[in-house]
């Protein structure tokens, strides 16, 4: 019976041997940073509307893991209401710039909060908007880790030709120039969102987005059309285009 016991532990031993000398493949950690139209939506506020259903609201970020695959790690630190500005000054980038190593990826998307009025999350694209990009490129570089800018993505705003209306304005060349001029990685999801959102159309593109009719939710007694944020079906389709265009940069995300 020893002799038996023995001969069983040999193939295990040798296997053992064998895959110690096989070499394991470096988890890639990426962090991204930005707004609503990015992030995670636990299931704790998707069900606080009430009704039978969850709240339609996703991030494209939140529907992106599916899309990776290999030893990668998303950490979706993207924060609802954000802007370039607010999102460092409330202490988000810390936690983030923290936790990042060298070999890490840092996925950056701001503007549209950006726009806003208010002292806490306004700036201008062309100077302040523009220094917090750079900020954020610089301190990640510092850490031996990659950068990749992202345009926004559009909003659903069709005028009487039936194309889309810019909405953004200089908050998308600005990101455009910066990653010509510093040499980062660049995702346009601003012209790819707004390909995909035209082929659907005025009416038919409303399927994208957060449109929710009367009844449906109690605390949304009279629906609600959001031509902003994306619903689950327009999330993995964004998803999808920043992926496509991920892997067209050639960054090793993907097997």
């Amino acid at each position: 019976m020893q002799m038996n016991l023995k001969k069983n532990m040999l193939p295990a031993a040798l296997c053992l041997l064998l895959c110690s000398f096989i070499p394991q493949q470096k988890k890639i950690n990426i962090f991204s940073i930005g707004d609503s139209t990015m992030c995670d939506y636990d299931e704790k506020y998707l069900s606080s509307f009430g009704g039978s259903s969850l709240y339609p609201i996703r991030g494209w970020m939140q529907m992106a893991r599916e899309y990776f695959n290999g030893p990668v790690i998303i950490h979706n630190a993207a924060r609802s209401g954000r802007s370039s500005k607010s999102y460092r000054s409330e202490g988000h980038w810390q936690k983030v710039i923290d936790s990042v190593q060298q070999g890490d990826y840092v996925f950056i998307m701001f503007g549209p909060n950006d726009q806003k009025s208010d002292t806490a999350r306004h700036t201008d694209p062309r100077t302040t908007y523009r220094q917090n990009l750079i900020g954020y490129i610089n301190e990640t570089r510092a850490k031996g880790a990659h950068p990749v800018l992202f345009t926004s993505i559009v909003r659903r705003k069709f005028g009487t030709n039936g194309k889309l209306e810019d909405t953004l304005g200089d908050y998308i060349p600005v990101v455009r120039e910066l990653a010509a001029e510093m040499k980062v990685p660049l995702v346009d999801l601003y012209k790819k969102s707004g390909e995909l959102v035209e082929s659907y159309g005025p009416e038919e593109s409303k399927k994208l987005f957060v449109y929710i009719r009367p009844g449906v939710f109690p605390k949304l007694p009279e629906g609600k059309q959001d031509d902003t944020h994306l619903n689950e079906r327009g999330a993995t389709e964004i998803a999808g285009l920043a992926v496509s265009e991920l892997k067209a940069l050639g960054l090793p995300f993907f097997k």
